[in-house]
């Protein structure tokens, strides 16, 4: 069984993910995250912050409050769930928890993508693509096992 998650929607989820991190910080956390950062080349983690700023993770952890879970690891989370007009409707949801007994763990670009084992065989092809066009704005999920769509394309059956 495969997905895809192409280049494009890594990036984005990367983007979010930056985006997540940089709101839960003050101005002065901030100029040292983007320091940092473009001296590591990604988002830099908690503990690096941490280090750059001269306190401890704990510390840190404490002063984010809930914004100090976007330092965390953070997967993409794909998964089919009941609903729509149609019966089945694609969620992806950022997301720190993988299990390794009910869930698969895929890496595309440098992003980890979980997929709980019962929404897998009806994934089986699908492609998480990411749109910026003004018609068609944010992510896509296409999936060649679907039988039929709603009117407004947010769920099928299978």
């Amino acid at each position: 069984m495969s997905i895809v998650v192409t280049e494009k929607a890594a990036q984005a989820v990367k983007r979010i993910v930056t985006e997540q991190q940089q709101a839960s910080l003050t101005p002065d956390m901030l100029e040292a995250y983007r320091g940092l950062a473009g001296e590591l080349g990604r988002a830099p983690y908690l503990n690096e912050l941490a280090d750059r700023l001269g306190v401890g993770e704990g510390e840190l952890k404490e002063k984010l409050g809930p914004g100090s879970a976007a330092f965390g690891k953070v997967h993409l989370r794909m998964r089919v769930v009941g609903g729509g007009c149609s019966g089945f409707q694609n969620k992806l949801d950022l997301d720190p928890d993988y299990n390794e007994k009910t869930d698969e763990l895929f890496d595309f670009y440098g992003v980890p993508v979980v997929v709980d084992k019962r929404s897998l065989m009806y994934l089986d092809g699908a492609t998480v693509d990411f749109h910026d066009e003004m018609n068609r704005p944010g992510f896509s999920v296409t999936n060649p096992q679907a039988k039929s769509t709603c009117g407004c394309g947010s769920s099928y059956s299978m």
